[in-house]
């Protein structure tokens, strides 16, 4: 995975690429949320940014360019999720949790899920 950060907004075009790709620049701004008012410049700015990062690439189709992701989403969010840990809980996941929980963050279901994914890892 590139050691390179993927900002929040470069992040929206790669949920995109996720859920469907290849894409053109064009198919990726047509599927940006409402709350993104971005123009089609700054959707190829986006696309331009994540190929120097190595996070999607792209081939030619006639005169245009049709873009897919290189970073499996999965791969991606496991580095992120580790990433944080690391940074704001020293490497240690139940910190995390205590925050949560204290929080008030967590819900029964969100409890009874961490309750089942436990069983599972001790089995």
């Amino acid at each position: 995975m590139s050691s390179e950060r993927i900002s929040d907004a470069e992040l929206t075009i790669m949920e995109i690429l996720w859920e469907r790709a290849p894409l053109t620049a064009t198919d990726v701004a047509a599927r940006l949320p409402d709350d993104r008012d971005w123009s089609l410049p700054t959707v190829k700015t986006l696309l331009s940014r994540l190929l120097t990062k190595a996070a999607v690439e792209h081939r030619a189709d006639g005169r245009r360019f049709l873009y897919s992701p290189l970073i499996d989403r999965e791969d991606y969010v496991s580095h992120e999720s580790k990433r944080l840990v690391d940074r704001l809980f020293g490497g240690r996941f139940m910190p995390l949790v205590a925050h949560l929980a204290e929080q008030e963050k967590l819900s029964d279901a969100d409890i009874s899920e961490i309750e089942r994914l436990l069983r599972e890892m001790k089995s």
